[in-house]
């Protein structure tokens, strides 16, 4: 059974994630958890209050909360019913990060999906801090879904990779699992002046091949510029409809991350994008 968290603020976004969340899996036995993290409302950006001021404000937001994730399962209960799908509600009185750490261990989640931007909506951004804050600290594949991104069936996935990570089997599965459910193309895009690869390279893709025999692969290259801009160009010139990156040290995506903002790099997507964190678990 595939399990998926869902963290929620209770906004349009959240909400879009979630009915992206259950289109995807529409075919697939999974579990979803709609998580709610309410450290941050309880204590606020400088809140000085004392500690019974502290304890009645977070029973007061956790009331309230259980309230908001109650009014969620109902409304999901109103989206078509899928017999494959069953719906669980959690909380926490923690920060979003550590919240949805502490869940994916403790339920062994396969994917976290959430949107790309909260309550506050800023259309001038890509991704809120929280959805970069997930991408960043997070074990766990976290699957972010623009609110312009309606579902549409990922036949076209790109993933940009430099050949040099030992993939993790459990991700690529992940990926491979999505594939071979809608026929997927994935496009590995090798951004490089040079052909030859190195014998480690060669090594790690010949183990991304292993690990996706349900996808129709295509290798491509292309010369180094900018790398978001290639990768904006591929998702232009191919149709791409889905994005995968692997996060981890010193990797391009890292550095985006890293940064002040992701936008500052340039990737600005409105196709769903997975990242994919290349830890053990």
């Amino acid at each position: 059974m595939r399990t998926v968290l869902i963290p929620t603020d209770f906004s349009e976004n959240a909400t879009h994630a979630i009915k992206y969340a259950m289109a995807l899996y529409k075919c697939e036995r999974s579990r979803f958890y709609f998580l709610h993290a309410y450290g941050d409302e309880v204590y606020g950006p400088f809140r000085a209050n004392s500690k019974l001021d502290i304890e009645v404000e977070k029973e007061k937001v956790k009331k309230e909360t259980h309230k908001k994730l109650n009014a969620l399962l109902k409304e999901v209960a109103e989206i078509p019913p899928n017999p494959k799908h069953t719906y669980e509600t959690v909380s926490a009185f923690d920060s979003l990060v550590d919240a949805v750490n502490d869940f994916v261990n403790e339920l062994n989640i396969d994917l976290v999906i959430m949107g790309t931007r909260g309550k506050t909506n800023d259309k001038k951004i890509t991704f809120g801090s929280h959805t970069v804050q997930v991408f960043k600290y997070v074990q766990c594949p976290v699957l972010a879904v623009p609110n312009e991104a309606e579902f549409e069936q990922p036949k076209k996935i790109l993933f940009p990779t430099d050949y040099m990570l030992p993939y993790k089997r459990r991700e690529l599965k992940l990926l491979d699992c999505l594939c071979m459910e809608y026929k997927s193309e994935v496009h590995c895009l090798y951004i490089s002046d040079f052909e030859n690869l190195s014998h480690r390279q060669l090594d790690n893709k010949r183990f991304l091949t292993a690990s996706l025999p349900n996808s129709y692969l295509f290798f491509e290259r292309t010369p180094v510029k900018n790398k978001a801009e290639a990768i904006q160009d591929y998702i232009k010139l191919k149709n791409i409809d889905f994005l995968v990156m692997v996060n981890s040290r010193h990797s391009f995506l890292e550095d985006m991350l890293y940064r002040s903002t992701v936008d500052e790099i340039g990737l600005t997507t409105k196709i769903p994008f997975l990242v994919m964190q290349n830890l053990p678990r």
